[in-house]
């Protein structure tokens, strides 16, 4: 795998909050498609290229009409708005979630609509993995895949008496940093998030890099496997930085906003993220000293891996044929097409650069084969403005670790359970971890049981 330092869509700069209006029925013979995706007001660089993203998207295929939702895909309520025809032609879930939607035969299978494309064949074969089915039918298009890091903060490293060229490769190393950091500036050396579905998400990367798994697949049926040494070595590691360094800081209540906000004010010096996260610190939480943000590979103990995911796109199964391959032209226009064709991500590297407040070449996983990425790369090099070099032990210690998914079966029901072992290590100094890992394997393996059913 080689990484490069490509341009991400902008329909990935923040998470969307508000709805979008029903359709109008447009011209006669106009298909109207309704897609998820469009950033919401707040990130004003963003919505203005979406808006020209649509016009010209138009403009070459007069048939159709976009109108963008910012709505965001909930698994809770997605299946009743599917049975009443109110979800959108093209939605955009993470990928914990097309396995589960593609097995439950509730999006629209695309490989004949995408097989057109004719670079189609390029793909990575490793960003459409979790998109296909076992027959390798194709459901969806990636958006801007990502691998888990270390984003830390270089001033903060430097105040402690660290290198900020040399982030920590070991949790070990991490461990010695965070007590510099905590020790020496005040501020909290690492913090691990812990709500709203995130304590488990941040779990499930600690297990990886440990050499563990959150599930695993026993005669056809998937079971919890966390209850293991691996995930307990994982949590130990918590609670001796929590309760015996005190090198977390007083707030362990915290999802990925929160941290990313206390980041962005230099209140933390390191935390599990990705170079994407660059963005909401800049753009959404105002970081005014930008030369600070810094991200290398996700530390290891013995696991050698890392959590990959990201944002994609599918077609609900109730979607006509006919708006399906609208559908699809659009996936390809908006998230495959800049991501291979060097001309379009340069104009839309550009356009973004003309906003002092944006944020262009943050890397990312390449969509496309090494010789093509190599272009794109050169292509938007010149409307770069993010110190590149920062983003450095990112781009050359990631290549060396095996890329792993999420959780296939039920991931943010999951994460739900294990958010309350990881508060529990976090907030009780004498929280059990064999305990907590006992009740979270009955309760996730009756939520794997019920999903069977």
């Amino acid at each position: 795998m080689k990484l490069t330092a490509g341009l991400l869509g902008c329909a990935v700069l923040t998470t969307a909050l508000a709805g979008c209006g029903s359709p109008s029925s447009g011209e006669p013979g106009t298909v109207v498609i309704r897609v998820q995706g469009m950033p919401p007001a707040t990130d004003k660089p963003g919505l203005e290229q979406f808006k020209k993203m649509v016009a010209e998207f138009e403009r070459r295929n007069p048939g159709i009409k976009v109108q963008g939702s910012t709505t965001v895909f909930d698994p809770l309520t997605f299946s009743a708005k599917l049975a009443g025809g109110k979800v959108e032609e093209v939605i955009k879930v993470p990928l914990t979630e097309p396995q589960g939607l593609i097995a439950r035969k509730q999006v629209r299978p695309l490989t004949k609509e995408l097989s057109g494309w004719a670079h189609y064949k390029e793909f990575n074969p490793q960003v459409l993995r979790p998109l296909s089915d076992a027959a390798g039918e194709v459901y969806g298009v990636p958006q801007a895949p990502f691998a888990q890091g270390l984003v830390y903060n270089r001033d903060l490293f430097t105040k402690a008496g660290l290198d900020p060229d040399k982030p920590p490769a070991t949790w070990d190393e991490v461990r010695a940093a965070a007590k510099a950091i905590s020790g020496r500036t005040g501020k909290a050396g690492f913090v691990h998030e812990s709500k709203n579905n995130q304590g488990g998400w941040q779990l499930t990367m600690l297990a990886y890099t440990h050499g563990g798994e959150i599930e695993r697949e026993e005669g056809g049926r998937y079971v919890a496997a966390f209850n293991a040494d691996p995930v307990k070595k994982a949590l130990g590691l918590l609670k001796e930085m929590r309760w015996t360094d005190d090198s977390m800081g007083d707030s362990q209540l915290n999802d990925q906003n929160d941290v990313i906000k206390r980041f962005a004010a230099g209140e933390i010096g390191m935390y599990m993220g990705t170079p994407g996260t660059y963005r909401l610190a800049k753009m959404t939480y105002g970081m005014e000293n930008t030369d600070a943000f810094g991200v290398g590979p996700l530390p290891q103990a013995g696991g050698n891996a890392t959590l990959t995911g990201g944002d994609v796109y599918l077609v609900p199964k109730s979607v006509t044929a006919e708006k399906a391959a609208a559908a699809v032209k659009w996936l390809l226009f908006a998230y495959a097409e800049p991501q291979y064709d060097p001309a379009v991500a340069a104009s839309r590297a550009k356009e973004l650069a003309a906003d002092p407040e944006s944020a262009v070449g943050v890397p990312t996983l390449p969509m496309f084969d090494a010789t093509q990425q190599a272009k794109i790369d050169e292509a938007v090099k010149p409307y770069v403005n993010v110190k590149l070099e920062h983003f450095r032990p990112w781009l050359e210690g990631t290549p060396s670790l095996t890329l792993r998914p999420e959780p296939a079966v039920q991931a943010q029901q999951v994460y739900a359970v294990l958010d309350t072992v990881v508060q529990a290590v976090l907030t009780d100094e004498d929280a059990s971890v064999d305990a907590l890992l006992a009740k979270a394997e009955t309760d996730v393996n009756a939520k794997l049981a019920a999903a069977r059913q």
